[in-house]
């Protein structure tokens, strides 16, 4: 199956292979892209393709004639800056320029047409890679200021160069999957808020820049034998419950109970490890794709992810019985030891780990006691649903939900949610019933702002006394009860619309009124997009003959249907969770794509939000730009070792006594232009580099300063490696 964070890492890492080839290059990069490569790429996976160090555009650099750049940039304009003043002073031999996204004409201008800038520059690339995978089939923007931007009433000036901005990113996603595909978009059927209006808008920009895109790209989308993709644009308008309602399954109950922490390109989470051992400590855990229990269980519901968890580890311990206890005095030889020795750091990472899931499964069990999650779990699905666990219209739901708000262990923040989707399934009620609720909840008056802002997003919040309007007609057609309902899975009956979406598209029932395209599809393709089988599992034991020599992963692989989805406002990890599991029933790639991921909390703060003033939000697009520092316009100085040399060779040639050879002045000599910690070895393979033609690919990188490789004699030791290594590649 295609993973987005694969996709990604291969092509910044084929574009760094194709422009270094056999010479050494430095790698220039700012905060932006750095923390792209962080996401995708290992360091030590630059610094093996002839990267002799790793440097960051805003910081102090020894100018290093002798050696080509590649510069991997954000398209900024202090970032342009920045390179200018580079070019200005020839900082390196040539420069390879690739930029994560489009430049503005006017910044790209301003390049091509410096006479200064020009006989520097060996390849201009642009690669569309200015998004962060956070899953094989999560890709989020880590913009959460998009949400107000698109919603509240005071940013209407801002939506559409923050359209545009994310029309590029989303056709990044679809490049780097190879997909050029058909593009539809959410409409709401009853336009009652201003921004009804915005999935169609964004899905001309982004079909508009896909067209330029294959216009100028020949081989885009590359050859293939899957049916053609489609991207379907949404917005957080439809469905307002999945961000409210009590998920449980592990992952969206850990990102909705406990304290997960987001540290630039990570999720970590604080536990105890080795209690009650002399060893006990407090240890930030990362939260990663690289972790195979956390990959295994996030979309399990949490009954079973405990069951698992439990029986997995049991299991563990069992194959491992050499690591259950102490194991002085069990190594007689040195075939023991180095066994133990080489299993020790599995068994280390895998005791963290499980340590990490079975801490954080039990503190979620612990507050789903403590809070009442069950009780307040069973009224929420009611509202969410329109249906009881027998599932029969509820009776008596008003008297569940005042009790549920009289229960003294529900929290203040579930006691907002409960009240939110009361409204939602009233579809709005009385202003004094409304008062009077959110005073027996004992809420803040702002969380009556909260609230009333979710009429921004399309839900009415108000009804008339003599108000008989019918119930909504459903975005889709409801699903029959199931036959035989489980009753442990009671508080799981919520689908989130999402969900609904793909096995509507699936089926090839999804309404063209609701999810119109931007460009009418050929009569043979919409064909075609109904006959892709939807009981994956059966057809693909059927090879056909021309397949034969293949397996039957790979054969399917290459023919399942991609499905990207962008959820502007933010997505739910319910949500992220649908898209794992109805690709995976109904034998599609689906891939979710959004501008941050939300949690309940997080969810109506921004929803509250939207009644301050615009001021108040400080959003990134109108505070202060940052400017190029006033060093990089500086002179370079002057060596000071080159000084010292020379002033007892020219000017004091009488501290020479005796003929002595000045040992400590030559140990301060430089003689590789600058280049501390350089030889003259490594000098001689610079200068002697060929000139290449330009390669067909580009650079990467990201950050605020050289990347320290631990500590300054470290620092140098790596330097003189690298040196080492330029000497055997040239021999």
């Amino acid at each position: 199956m295609v993973s987005i964070i694969t996709a990604q890492h291969d092509l910044l890492l084929s574009t760094l292979r194709h422009i270094t080839q056999t010479d050494w290059k430095v790698l220039v990069v700012d905060a932006a892209s750095k923390t792209l490569l962080d996401n995708v790429i290992e360091q030590d996976e630059l610094l093996n393709l002839n990267i002799t160090n790793i440097e960051q555009i805003t910081d102090r650099r020894p100018t290093n004639k002798e050696v080509e750049a590649i510069y991997l940039l954000s398209p900024q304009p202090w970032i342009v800056d920045c390179l200018m003043a580079d070019f200005e002073k020839r900082k390196y031999r040539r420069a390879h320029l690739v930029w994560t996204s489009l430049l503005h004409p006017a910044l790209r201008d301003r390049i091509d047409k410096s006479p200064v800038a020009r006989p520097q520059i060996a390849l201009f690339k642009v690669l569309n890679t200015a998004f962060h995978p956070q899953e094989s089939h999560l890709v989020t923007f880590r913009s959460p200021e998009s949400f107000p931007i698109l919603f509240h009433p005071g940013c209407n000036h801002l939506v559409r160069a923050h359209m545009e901005d994310l029309a590029q990113k989303i056709v990044g996603v679809c490049v780097s999957l190879g997909e050029y595909p058909t593009i539809r978009y959410y409409r709401p059927r009853e336009a009652r808020h201003e921004a009804a209006i915005l999935c169609s808008h964004l899905a001309r920009f982004v079909q508009d820049e896909l067209d330029l895109y294959a216009k100028f790209h020949e081989d885009f989308p590359p050859a293939t034998s899957r049916v053609r993709g489609v991207l379907f644009i949404t917005d957080r308008s439809m469905d307002l419950v999945a961000p409210v309602v009590h998920e449980f399954t592990y992952q969206a109950m850990a990102n909705d109970l406990l304290a997960i922490r987001e540290k630039e390109n990570s999720l970590s989470y604080r536990t105890l490890i080795n209690p009650g051992t002399p060893q006990q400590e407090e240890k930030d855990i990362p939260i990663e794709e690289k972790d195979k229990i956390w990959t295994e269980n996030r979309h399990r519901h949490m009954k079973d992810t405990i069951d698992r968890l439990m029986a997995d580890f049991q299991r563990f311990i069992k194959s491992n019985p050499n690591f259950t206890k102490d194991s002085e005095g069990g190594a007689n030889s040195l075939n023991a030891i180095k066994d133990m020795l080489a299993g020790l750091p599995e068994f280390q990472s895998m005791k963290e780990a499980y340590a990490l899931h079975l801490g954080m499964a039990q503190e979620c069990m612990d507050l789903f006691q403590q809070r009442k999650l069950a009780e307040l779990g069973s009224v929420e699905q009611t509202l969410a649903t329109g249906w009881d666990e027998e599932y029969k219209r509820p009776k008596g739901i008003a008297d569940q939900v005042v009790r549920m708000l009289d229960e003294p262990s529900i929290l203040p923040p579930d006691r907002l949610r409960l009240l939110a989707l009361y409204m939602l399934y009233r579809d709005g009620i009385l202003r004094g019933d409304l008062e009077k609720l959110i005073a027996h909840a004992q809420l803040p008056p702002q969380d009556h702002g909260t609230l009333t802002n979710l009429s921004l997003l399309g839900a009415r919040i108000e009804r008339q006394l003599k108000d008989k309007r019918p119930p909504p007609n459903p975005l889709f057609t409801p699903k029959p009860p199931p036959v035989n309902p489980e009753a442990e899975y009671a508080l799981s009956r919520y689908e989130p619309a999402l969900q609904l979406l793909l096995e509507n598209h699936a089926q090839g029932t999804v309404s063209s009124e609701s999810f119109p395209y931007t460009r009418p599809p050929p009569l043979d393709e919409s064909e075609s997009l109904t006959q892709v089988p939807t009981n994956a599992t059966s057809l693909r034991q059927a090879k056909p003959t021309w397949a034969k020599t293949r397996t039957a992963t790979n054969t399917n692989s290459e023919t399942r249907q991609r499905v990207v989805v962008f959820m502007a406002g933010g997505a739910t990890y319910s949500e992220s969770r649908v898209c794992y599991e109805v690709g995976a029933k109904t034998g599609r790639e689906v891939v979710l794509v959004t501008s941050h991921m939300l949690s309940p909390e997080g969810f109506l703060r921004q929803v509250g939000e939207l009644g301050w003033d615009k001021r108040r939000l400080n959003l990134p697009v109108e505070a202060a730009q940052p400017r190029a520092p006033a060093h990089l316009f500086e002179p370079d100085p002057v060596p000071k070792a080159a000084a010292v040399v020379q002033q007892p060779a020219v000017q004091q040639p009488v501290q020479r006594q005796g003929g002595q050879v000045p040992v400590q002045q030559m140990g301060g000599l430089n003689v590789s232009n600058g280049r501390a910690g350089g030889s003259g070895q490594q000098q001689q393979a610079n200068s002697s580099a060929k000139l290449s033609k330009d390669p067909p690919g580009g650079g990467s990188g990201g950050g605020n300063g050289p990347i320290q490789l631990g500590g300054e004699a470290q620092k140098k030791e790596k330097k003189h490696r690298f040196l080492g290594l330029g000497k055997k590649g040239r021999d």
